[in-house]
């Protein structure tokens, strides 16, 4: 296994074991309380363990380097463990449902509810803090898992607050059948989100395109760099993971010489490759008589 950036791994690992304490701390706060919403809460927890393991293994293939049997490399690994944490985000969802029907057919009473919140708040905060960090860190490097775990955290933070002020709400008015009614929205709350992390991960896994403010920057550079050739046609991107794949026709004159032609290809090629941080760029070089003028921009 060849070596890969020392930060990522130990970011991934960080994960795992955030997760850890902040299921420990929710376990702990269901267990003084009793409460159905509070044991939502820790068993999304137990999905954030999960999904945090999952993400630390597809971080890690996703940075081998291509070999033979993958000529294109392993960036799409991140999209599988995307996928896995929206799978499970809707399985937990469906288990807190259940365990809602059973409490409001027997509701009872709270205990320590002082207690029991105030260790859930805690374990909040702390994944609330980590949420905005993986969002940053995600984003930055172009990471799927890291902001597919990002999405999961928010969710889980947003659920985590609606729980607690309506646990407050139970304590003050004694309407023990808001529990289970605050789970079922905890689950709800947690479906929306794994549908939103399983859409956005199968959109890499079927070779999406780039958004469109970053296709019209490969565009203006493109025209900014391509002095001397005729015109550009066929730009097409797709997103694998933190690589963003370009390839496009490149036009010149059909006098020019492949020495000329090699360097337009290495000016475009290395604005690109600053512009678009972690692109692979590919051209097809043309002489202007036997061009395919289709989706052109102009130079």
């Amino acid at each position: 296994m060849p070596k890969w950036n020392d930060r990522i791994t130990l970011v991934a690992l960080s994960s795992i074991v955030i997760a850890l304490v902040v299921m420990a701390l929710k376990y702990a706060a269901y267990l003084q309380t009793g409460s159905v919403a509070l044991y939502s809460d820790a068993l999304e927890s137990i999905v954030n363990l999960v999904t945090a393991c999952a993400a630390f293994w597809a971080i890690r293939l996703s940075h081998k380097p291509a070999d033979s049997d993958h000529q294109f490399g392993h960036h799409k690994a991140e999209y599988f463990s995307a996928v896995l944490e929206g799978v499970l985000i809707v399985v937990a969802a469906l288990l807190i449902l259940r365990e809602a029907w059973n409490s409001l057919e027997t509701p009872h009473a709270l205990e320590n509810t002082g207690v029991g919140l105030s260790i859930n708040l805690f374990a909040t905060a702390i994944n609330g803090a980590w949420a905005m960090y993986l969002f940053r860190f995600g984003r930055r490097r172009r990471s799927p898992a890291f902001i597919a775990e990002a999405w999961h955290l928010t969710s889980d933070v947003i659920s985590s607050v609606g729980v607690f002020f309506g646990l407050v709400l139970v304590a003050m008015t004694g309407w023990v059948v808001l529990d289970p009614l605050l789970a079922v929205i905890v689950a709800v709350n947690i479906l929306w989100s794994g549908w939103r992390v399983i859409r956005d991960s199968v959109g890499g896994l079927m070779d999406h395109a780039v958004a469109s403010d970053v296709e019209a920057e490969i565009r203006s550079v493109i025209s900014q760099e391509a002095t001397g050739a005729i015109e550009v046609h066929d730009l097409r991107t797709r997103n694998a993971g933190r690589v963003i794949f370009i390839e496009f026709h490149l036009v010149v004159p059909g006098s020019m010489t492949v020495a000329v032609g090699h360097i337009i290809c290495d000016r475009i090629e290395a604005a690109l490759h600053k512009a678009v941080e972690g692109s692979e760029v590919l051209i097809h070089v043309e002489p202007e008589a036997e061009a395919q003028h289709h989706g052109v921009i102009v130079l």
